[in-house]
């Protein structure tokens, strides 16, 4: 079959939900149409659950989590730490793009934020999409992976798409009439691929990030710093709260832990039904 063809698929209920990111068998059954015949093996997925805990997959085969932040709105850095979980557990590579850095004051208090994320030892990359700064440098830390853009609303995703895939509109409109389902809309999870090799994932399905289904021992990998420090715990199930002997307690009133950090983590512990030791 001819590489970069655009197909209108169908599924059979017995392969299962395909989802971005997928590597998938097809049998072309007419010119233009083919069925899936069987999803390759994951290596990850990335789920959406909603508050029953029920989890719907979204992506899969994942190299990096671009984060999109900006120093409008305010960053949520609850939320930017739910998504660093999110990586440690699907074990790709985390990386934090800032947006809008021409609207970055020097006295703006992002910059101590900042600073926090670099000396934990998490990629940055520092970019504007609306004046086309430091867009070569998404693509360099691509490098023919597959990535997923997350960030929360307002951080400028959409033109930061834009800027990185110049026709997307021309894609969007042959995507379209491949699929016979009308205009695309911003509610659908695409892949675009980003030459030479590359594909980025544009996915609005997560605005609100849910980890409880998550056991407290993965959350705990999340934030590693933490991780580090509770190996000095007395208490292999210690929550890191009000326990005596608390190796990371010790490293918060020391400076080693920020206090941000700490409250993040026993927030998205407060989710999971098990101790971190357990």
């Amino acid at each position: 079959m001819a590489q970069g063809r655009l197909l209108r698929t169908m599924t059979r209920r017995s392969t299962g939900r395909v989802v971005c990111g997928d590597r998938v068998t097809v049998r072309e059954s007419f010119p233009g149409e083919a069925v899936v015949e069987r999803i390759l093996p994951r290596r990850n997925v990335l789920e959406r659950t909603n508050y029953r805990g029920q989890a719907k997959p979204l992506a899969a085969n994942l190299d990096l989590l671009f984060v999109v932040i900006a120093p409008a709105p305010i960053p949520d850095l609850h939320l930017l730490d739910a998504y660093l979980v999110l990586a440690s557990h699907l074990a790709v590579k985390p990386v934090i793009v800032l947006n809008k850095v021409d609207t970055l004051t020097d006295t703006h208090p992002l910059h101590a934020d900042l600073a926090l994320y670099r000396e934990l030892g998490y990629g940055m990359i520092s970019v504007s999409a609306k004046q086309a700064v430091g867009l070569d440098a998404v693509g360099e830390t691509l490098d023919g992976g597959t990535a997923i853009l997350l960030g929360q609303s307002g951080v400028g995703k959409s033109s930061l798409v834009n800027r990185l895939i110049p026709d997307i509109d021309a894609r969007t409109q042959a995507l379209s009439a491949t699929s016979g389902q009308g205009r695309h809309t911003t509610t659908e999870t695409t892949l675009y691929h980003v030459p030479p090799t590359g594909a980025l994932i544009d996915s609005p399905g997560i605005r609100i990030l849910r980890l409880g289904h998550l056991p407290a021992s993965e959350i705990q990998r999340g934030f590693p710093e933490v991780a580090e420090h509770a190996q000095g715990c007395d208490y292999r199930d210690c929550r890191h709260d009000r326990e005596p002997a608390c190796a990371v307690r010790a490293a918060l009133e020391s400076g080693q832990i920020a206090a941000s950090r700490l409250v993040s983590f026993h927030r998205l512990l407060a989710g999971s039904a098990q101790a971190p030791g357990g």
